[in-house]
């Protein structure tokens, strides 16, 4: 692991600068400075800049609207795009880019790919995740949406439950069970359905600051081509467990540059407030710089790995446990810092997922929410306890724990 550049990186890193610098807003700061209203018209317009420029999906291959970037050159758009607080895409694309679109490179077949991804590029496909289901969230082999084949047709029936940003997308990825009488983690297929007209029902799920980033989904008689199969009938567990690998090994990459910058605003939070007067509040703030500074390493270790040709796997769910407990200590201390102000301010985070958005103002609201949903952290994309048993079991090859 070489945490420097070379001279061909840093002429990447000028081009994207180039980039931001002649189609950002004059004055820009960032997004999270845009008003609630301003953010979604803004977000489509840049998405389609990235598109045309193929900085949308900095990792495909060209040939499917991709930008054929290396993991390195893809690590440096993250950081520039940071540091000037721009959206590297829209609201769904994580889960249409960096999930979907990543595991039907890796699992589709080459009538899929051409088929989704230059979709996924243009817009016209836009995808959510159907994984969690009312009785299968940690322990998502539980899941007990069917998927019967009637002719050249998967009818789906079933539940899914937190399924994030699904008002807004027209097809989902669905973990479905199509062998009821396998074991578990076997009978299990991923399935690509389509949304309209097709008898899925998307029901957004207010939350307490008044939004609805979740909603349940349920399939009745829902209808999809058996093509519509990614991997093996039956071998779907695999399939999930690549895309998850995906979904926490880029963030590996990239994320620590997200939670260095918010951890910088906290630091002049402090100051600002004369918090850094007080000598436990100076060693949380060391503790948690340490902290930040130690994820960007590992970040740099999945970098490395991928560099030499690894897959993610169930090591990246060391990232995904560390940065989720990390952003509770990190949100807590800012809570102590802002003092009586915490109690007194709404949230206004413009952001349901990791730090806040970049450009939003370092004020108590910004910092309450980013509290609140530091304790959801935990929970999505697989709580604590289920990362410990993966890093364990399938990394270490402890023993399953004893069940009561």
């Amino acid at each position: 692991m070489d945490p420097t550049y070379s001279a061909e990186a840093d002429e990447f890193r000028a081009r994207i600068r180039t980039f931001l610098d002649e189609n950002l807003p004059q004055g820009w700061t960032g997004i999270g400075a845009l008003p609630h209203d301003e953010v979604k018209p803004f977000t489509d317009g840049w998405r389609q800049k990235l598109a045309a420029n193929s900085l949308l999906a900095p990792s495909w291959p060209k040939e499917y609207g991709g930008g054929g970037l290396s993991e390195l050159e893809q690590v440096i758009l993250a950081e520039e795009f940071q540091k000037a607080g721009a959206p590297t895409g829209g609201a769904n694309d994580a889960f249409s880019i960096q999930m979907v679109g990543n595991t039907i490179l890796h699992w589709g077949t080459d009538e899929q790919r051409a088929h989704f991804l230059p979709r996924i590029i243009s817009g016209e496909d836009i995808w959510c995740q159907g994984y969690s289901e009312p009785d299968a969230g940690s322990d998502l082999a539980n899941l007990g949406l069917k998927a019967v084949l009637d002719g050249d047709e998967w009818v789906l029936n079933g539940q899914k439950i937190w399924t994030s940003a699904g008002q807004y997308a027209n097809w989902i990825f669905a973990l479905c069970r199509t062998d009821p009488d396998a074991p578990k983690h076997r009978g299990i297929s991923f399935i690509l359905c389509p949304i309209p007209d097709n008898g899925v029902d998307v029901r957004p799920i207010e939350m307490l600051s008044g939004d609805a980033d979740f909603n349940e989904t349920f399939f009745t008689d829902a209808r999809t081509h058996k093509d519509n199969v990614v991997g093996e009938v039956n071998g779907g567990w695999a399939v999930a467990m690549t895309l998850l690998g995906y979904e926490r090994g880029e963030a590996a990459a990239t994320q620590p540059i997200e939670f260095r910058a918010e951890w910088d605003k906290l630091a002049a939070l402090a100051k600002e407030r004369g918090a850094t007067d007080d000598p436990v509040v100076r060693d949380r703030l060391a503790s948690t710089y340490i902290e930040v500074e130690i994820m960007r390493y590992l970040g740099m270790g999945t970098l490395t790995r991928f560099l030499q040709g690894a897959q993610p796997g169930p090591a990246e769910s060391m990232f995904k446990l560390y940065w989720s407990e990390y952003h509770k200590r990190v949100t807590e201390l800012a809570v102590d810092v802002l003092g009586a102000d915490a109690m007194t301010s709404a949230s206004n985070a413009k952001s349901s997922f990791g730090s806040d958005l970049a450009g939003a103002p370092n004020e108590p609201g910004s910092w309450l929410g980013a509290f609140y949903n530091a304790r959801a952290g935990t929970i999505y994309a697989g709580t604590s306890q289920v990362q410990r048993n993966i890093l364990g079991e399938m990394v270490l090859g402890l023993p399953k724990e004893p069940r009561p």
